[in-house]
């Protein structure tokens, strides 16, 4: 392939467009942990899906993704689970989506992977936006799988 393209004097052109997009989708995600980081201390509320008057988890997540690439998703973590990109633990990248079982059902809290083993999530009442270590006993046993968010034309957010 790689011949032909050359061939045909594409190759150049074709290796620029991939840097291009993976430079955009890196910046991309960049933007998204930077934003979901100006969350960090929102109270919790149930059902919340505002900076002001509180946020749950799935509100949270929606929240930081409509502010930051304008992407819009699914009220529910369960939703949000359905409609994005499933990938295993290993290819966890900035900007995607952890999900956890935490209520006894699969999908029933959400966070946002920012590297490292870390995510920043809601995580119930009485607490705010936070960062915390997946890796932990607690997240580790809960954890029920990873996420991608497709942006328009199928580009990920990584």
């Amino acid at each position: 392939m790689e011949t032909l393209l050359a061939g045909k004097g594409l190759l150049a052109r074709v290796q620029a467009q991939v840097v291009d997009t993976r430079d955009t989708a890196s910046e991309l995600a960049s933007s998204l942990v930077v934003s979901a980081m100006g969350f960090l201390g929102v109270p919790y509320r149930f059902g919340g899906n505002s900076a002001e008057t509180g946020l749950d988890c799935s509100g949270f997540v929606r929240l930081v993704f409509e502010e930051s690439v304008g992407k819009v998703l699914p009220r529910r973590a369960a939703d949000q689970a359905a409609a994005t990109q499933v990938i295993e633990r290993q290819e966890l990248k900035p900007g995607d989506l952890v999900f956890f079982n935490t209520m006894r059902r699969a999908f029933s809290h959400v966070g946002i992977y920012v590297g490292d083993g870390r995510f920043i999530h809601s995580p119930r009442a009485g607490a705010h936006v936070r960062v915390e270590d997946m890796r932990t006993a607690y997240w580790s046993k809960r954890f029920n799988g990873a996420r991608r968010v497709l942006a328009s034309d199928n580009m990920a957010i990584r």
